[in-house]
């Protein structure tokens, strides 16, 4: 499954879930930010990318952490993850 996250108010980020085969949940806080890890720019009020791959028992796969374009995770690297795990069952 994918979630993905974003600081931007429903409608704003109904545009962009609107786009995507997967949820998008709005309006990321500061402290959500912080529970996450994930680096929190004060200047533009955003958090920079934080991206998970968790299996089903909810162990932590791969993290990655950006401040920019660049170390973000791949397809490849998505896949190479999800590849041996074994649909949920609940």
């Amino acid at each position: 499954m994918i979630i993905a996250a974003s600081v931007d108010g429903e409608d704003k980020a109904k545009e962009i879930a609107d786009e995507l085969p997967f949820p998008v949940a709005f309006g990321l806080t500061r402290a959500e930010a912080d529970e996450l890890g994930s680096w929190w720019e004060e200047r533009r009020g955003i958090v920079q990318p934080s991206e998970f791959i968790v299996d089903d028992a909810g162990t932590i796969l791969h993290a990655s952490y950006s401040s920019g374009p660049l170390a973000r995770t791949s397809a490849d690297d998505v896949i190479r993850f999800a590849g041996p795990l074994q649909p949920s069952t609940r």
